[in-house]
């Protein structure tokens, strides 16, 4: 069983990282929306990847740690990054802006590759995040996309989606505390139905539909759902990180 699971975690791990690699050839092939998707499932097969890594028992590997974070680099690093960067609709509105999402494209990038290599040689070892993880800013960096770029429910905006990015890849490296959704955690299922949201929304989205039509709303409602499930987290996420600290302190903690 112990095995076994170490087996499946590296699949998924693995499964990852093809994910990503899909995610940047779609952004570069101009169709967002299916890189979206496949960032929003690499997100799940990261979260398989630490079920059956803490099922398998032990410490957990160097290699095993090494391994997910270049995973995580491709998938919520590169691939998002990507999508800050690359802009095959509405050129027009974004050319002009093109050097400056090159500068946010490589800061996105590098923060997350930054906080990867800090998380995978000490990081790991704390009860909660520093900073907000790199698969959160990937699902907040969609969701900002969905409204102000592809398919911009709310209309083209360059400045904020670079305002936005910006601001959400710094939150990755602030020294702010934010949780490990564990299990007997509240939050955790309200991230869960915050990614469940996200898909609902991407999924008919794949379709173009036209504005206003069924799939079009469905897809805008379920974003915005998302996007409020996003923001709590970032709002409420600290406050749970130093409580649970607090909880560890005098005996009670989360399994």
């Amino acid at each position: 069983m112990t095995s076994g699971a170490r087996v499946g975690a590296n699949l998924a791990t693995l499964a990852n990282a093809v994910l990503g690699v899909g995610a940047i050839l779609y952004i570069l092939a101009g169709n967002k929306l299916w890189a979206m998707l496949l960032i929003g499932c690499g997100v799940g097969f990261d979260g398989l990847d630490g079920l059956l890594s803490r099922r398998a028992g032990g410490p957990p590997s160097a290699e095993g740690r090494v391994l997910d974070s270049v995973a995580d680099a491709i998938t919520f690093g590169i691939a998002p990054a990507a999508l800050v960067v690359v802009h095959t609709e509405h050129s027009s509105l974004w050319a002009p802006w093109y050097p400056y999402t090159l500068l946010v494209g490589f800061l996105v990038a590098g923060l997350a590759l930054g906080r990867l290599v800090y998380f995978t040689w000490r990081g790991w070892q704390r009860p909660h995040f520093v900073g907000a993880s790199t698969p959160q800013n990937a699902l907040a960096v969609i969701g900002l996309l969905l409204f102000l770029d592809v398919p911009a429910f709310v209309g083209t905006n360059p400045l904020g989606v670079l305002v936005v990015a910006t601001f959400l890849a710094l939150l990755m490296v602030f020294p702010v505390p934010y949780p490990k959704l564990r299990r007997g955690m509240p939050l955790r299922w309200a991230m869960l139905a915050t990614a469940a949201a996200l898909g609902v929304s991407l999924v008919p989205l794949q379709f173009h539909p036209s504005v206003g039509s069924s799939f079009y709303v469905v897809g805008e409602i379920a974003a915005t759902v998302a996007v409020i499930g996003l923001a709590a987290y970032y709002l409420v996420g600290p406050w749970v990180a130093r409580a649970e600290s607090t909880a560890r302190a005098s005996g009670g903690m989360y399994e």
